[in-house]
């Protein structure tokens, strides 16, 4: 059947460098697939790009980037939005879908230092900044002497931060600097064992408004399946846990032919205790893998830890 391809998508981002790589990303594959549709983008600054005195747990969580980009949709004032999934609630409103999640890039985090070509060669004291409690606490586990410190702004921010001598070092996704050509910034990429990455990390999401199945079907060849089911294990484990920017947590799924591995750790943000569990199954039943591990990780105590921060379910 004919796709219903309509003349004109208007894409809703961020005004940051980095969303708009990502929607101009997004425009370049929808223009190649349908050359008839007009493909425009609208950018917006989120209450989350403007908060930056505080650390995204105190103010109210990744949501706050998304939230007025999905006021868009609800609007007409945009069709789709793109946004890293690793921003995304784990519950997306009512009225709302993910349409497609595309090809993940390197989803680990990176560490950048101007002085220092890793973790471990950083001395006693020295100052790191991060953005995330789910960095800070396996940081904080690894390396008790080290003093982190919150970091916030987008991409170019923090390396300012970092080259005008605020921090010894600095952790940012490695997906977003490479995608933003900053690849040479990397010191270290740190493998899942050194720091496990976030749910949906390094990977793009489409969203539209539900009803839109029209849209959908056009967004779908932008989608990729290993991707997709990697990330819905993540987010399924990460939603039972109560997963938020107050939860120091990561998830991280591999697929490897028809199998999908899942790791994930819960933590107290000073890292004094940090839960593993892990699990392999049929990578056609992603949420059943999630569920899996986060019963594990419940096993091993991290409902205890989870109350302790206020996050039960």
């Amino acid at each position: 059947m004919a796709l219903d391809v309509p003349d004109r998508i208007v894409i809703a981002s961020r005004a940051s460098a980095l969303a708009l790589w990502q929607a101009e990303h997004v425009r370049d594959r929808l223009q190649a697939l349908y050359p008839g549709c007009a493909v425009s983008i609208a950018s917006m600054s989120t209450r989350g790009d403007r908060i930056l005195d505080r650390s995204l747990a105190k103010i109210g969580g990744k949501g706050l980037f998304v939230k007025e980009l999905e006021n868009a949709l609800e609007a007409g004032e945009a069709h789709i939005a793109v946004h890293s999934m690793k921003d995304v609630p784990m519950v997306l409103p009512d009225g709302f879908s993910m349409a497609a999640i595309s090809a993940r890039e390197d989803p680990r985090d990176a560490f950048v230092s101007n002085a220092y070509r890793s973790l471990d060669e950083l001395p006693a004291g020295a100052r790191i900044g991060t953005s995330s409690l789910r960095r800070e606490a396996q940081l904080r586990a690894r390396f008790p002497a080290l003093g982190v410190q919150p970091l916030r702004g987008n991409v170019q921010t923090r390396l300012l931060k970092l080259d005008e001598g605020g921090f010894d070092a600095i952790i940012l996704a490695a997906a977003g600097l490479k995608r933003l050509g900053l690849g040479a910034r990397i010191s270290a990429v740190l493998s899942p064992e050194e720091s496990l990455p976030a749910p949906g990390q390094g990977a793009l999401g489409i969203e539209c408004l539900s009803r839109r199945t029209d849209l959908a079907a056009v967004l779908a060849p932008l989608g990729d399946e290993d991707t997709a089911r990697a990330v819905q294990a993540e987010r399924t484990l990460s939603r039972l846990l109560g997963g938020s920017c107050q939860v120091p947590l990561g998830a991280y799924g591999e697929c490897a032919g028809e199998r999908l591995r899942l790791r994930a750790f819960v933590a107290t943000p000073d890292g004094r205790r940090l839960l593993r569990a892990e699990a392999s199954g049929p990578k056609h039943d992603p949420e059943a893998l999630g569920m899996e591990v986060a019963a594990a990780l419940r096993a091993g105590g991290a409902d205890a830890i989870l109350r302790a921060l206020g996050n039960t379910r």
